[in-house]
């Protein structure tokens, strides 16, 4: 668990030094500021949407995800999560929720939560998670100034997530497959890929909803080994 306590503590401090920084930067700053955030998060996700040579599979992971994700309706259960959050809070802050659903579903969509918690699991090796330690807490930074402090909070959802996972570790070392994760990692490009369309206001697209896309994409690898 000692890279997910890192990775926590990561986008806490991360979290606070970006508020810090926020009160002093002026609206039109904090605007380009986004959409810096908009165009890189895009550009991660699309290397990592064209990691795999075959797009049709993912295409359809992301399909089957939707309709899943609709009929759950996920994006809601998170949103209301973040609105109980914020109520435990106390906080006013009107980017509240879109700042914990949003860096909640970036921190936790990626090959290296998976790889990372599964090898800090198994072997106790955490380097994986300071990498992401570090990438997380440099993110927060950034989205913490505009934002605010709904990212903070989004360090409760690396907890719980690469906590769990790094418990179930020795059961999940199948995620672990190179055909696995380059599923994971294609149609995880593609959920993030929609964060970036989000914030640049380009879409509103329920990310939430996508994510049952995830399960399918495991599903989908290892019915064709």
């Amino acid at each position: 668990m000692k890279g997910t306590l890192v990775n926590t503590g990561a986008v806490i401090v991360g979290s606070l030094i970006g508020m810090a920084a926020g009160r002093r930067l002026p609206e039109r700053l904090k605007t380009i500021l986004m959409q810096c955030l908009g165009l890189s998060t895009i550009l991660i996700g699309l290397q990592m949407a064209l990691s795999e040579k075959d797009v049709i599979p993912t295409i359809g992971c992301l399909l089957l995800g939707a309709l899943t994700g609709e009929l759950l309706n996920i994006e809601k259960a998170i949103e209301g999560l973040g609105e109980w959050l914020k109520t435990r809070a106390r906080s006013d802050s009107s980017t509240f929720v879109e700042g914990f659903v949003t860096t909640s579903l970036l921190y936790v969509t990626g090959a290296m939560v998976i790889v990372g918690s599964i090898q800090d699991g198994t072997t106790g090796d955490a380097t994986t998670l300071y990498i992401k330690s570090m990438l997380d807490g440099v993110a927060s930074i950034a989205f913490a100034s505009t934002l605010g402090i709904g990212v903070a909070f989004a360090a409760l959802s690396v907890l719980c997530v690469q906590g769990a996972l790094t418990l179930l570790a020795s059961q999940l070392t199948f995620l672990q497959q190179p055909a696995v994760l380059g599923a994971i990692t294609a149609t995880g490009g593609l959920l993030i890929v929609a964060i970036g369309f989000n914030l640049l206001n380009m879409a509103k697209i329920r990310i939430g909803n996508l994510l049952p896309a995830l399960v399918y994409a495991v599903l989908w690898a290892l019915s064709i080994k």
